[in-house]
């Protein structure tokens, strides 16, 4: 299945596994690489000090390639960045911030740099800042999203109107039909969060994750626009945020809520009522929790017989 995907990340499948907080240890990246996609650590939720036991672990767990993803607005930003060159990281995806900031940096150390966008605007920012791949990332993806809502279906082929280098396809992807509708849309690959949340190998706690196979179409829900957009599962966390907007409250009020820890508290520690459980809206297709290399299987195996099927048309 080789493509400029597979080419740019020296990986069989066209498929990244999302570098999610919480969720995105060492277990779950080595798993994917050595499953023949690319695994991404999720920096997001690590101090320094922990990314670095993470990424040496994960060279030790597999010789395979695998990245680090970066929300770029981390407050030890500069410390992280020392690590991954340090430590020999060849693959970031940077989020959440101007990609002009690092992308250079990166790339003038050998690194190979993919930037997570939400809108064609950013997409062509992303692209003139010289990154080597595009994340595009629809509304119905878990975590943080756009603030305009744009679907998967809509933004992918919007994006490739425009773009000239690779594009990753992301939101709402956990199967393999769902592989072969967006790169009929013009994807070059796509990267898959939520179901890997739903592995064996995630670090996401279990009651989380029994949670996410048994959510529904409708559990999910995006909200507090105001900070940064997430979509949540619907508990009890979920319900006082919406009781807070009914008062119509300020910026503060929000941060006042939320509080600190809450992601970890939800998905990490597992606290189901008072933690924040993001999630996309694909959860309601997860019904297993599986090891990673099954779910690499399932999706392969998927595609070809879904491409095969519309040959066949």
């Amino acid at each position: 299945m080789e493509n400029r995907i597979t080419k740019l990340f020296n990986i069989d499948y066209p498929i990244i596994q999302a570098g999610m907080i919480w969720n995105s240890g060492w277990r779950l990246a080595s798993a994917a690489s050595n499953s023949g996609i690319l695994g991404l650590i999720g920096a997001g939720s690590m101090y320094p000090d922990v990314l670095r036991e993470h990424i040496q672990k994960c060279k030790a767990a597999t010789n395979k390639p695998f990245g680090v993803n970066v929300p770029m607005l981390y407050p030890n930003i500069t410390e992280i960045m020392d690590i991954i060159v340090e430590e020999d990281v060849k693959i970031v995806f940077t989020s959440a911030g101007n990609p002009k900031t690092w992308t250079k940096w990166l790339q003038d150390r050998g690194i190979t740099v993919v930037h997570v966008v939400s809108s064609v605007k950013f997409a062509l920012k992303a692209q003139d800042a010289g990154v080597d791949a595009i994340v595009a990332e629809g509304f119905e993806a878990g975590g943080h999203n756009g603030r305009d809502e744009t679907t998967t279906l809509t933004l992918i082929p919007m994006v490739k109107e425009q773009l000239n280098i690779p594009l990753i396809a992301a939101g709402g992807i956990a199967t393999g039909k769902a592989m072969l509708a967006c790169m009929v849309l013009g994807a070059d690959g796509v990267q898959v969060g939520s179901r890997f949340v739903a592995s064996e190998e995630s670090s996401a706690h279990q009651n989380f994750k029994e949670v996410v196979v048994n959510a529904k179409e409708g559990d999910t829900q995006l909200t507090l626009k105001e900070l940064a957009p997430v979509r949540l599962i619907k508990n009890k966390f979920y319900d006082e945020v919406q009781e807070l907007y009914k008062t119509g409250p300020s910026v503060d009020d929000l941060v006042k809520l939320l509080g600190r820890a809450r992601a970890k508290r939800g998905m990490f520690e597992g606290d189901l009522d008072d933690g924040e459980l993001e999630i996309g809206q694909i959860a309601g297709l997860i019904h297993d929790i599986k090891p990673v290399a099954t779910i690499v299987k399932d999706i392969v195996s998927e595609f070809e017989k879904a491409k095969a099927e519309v040959v066949n048309l």
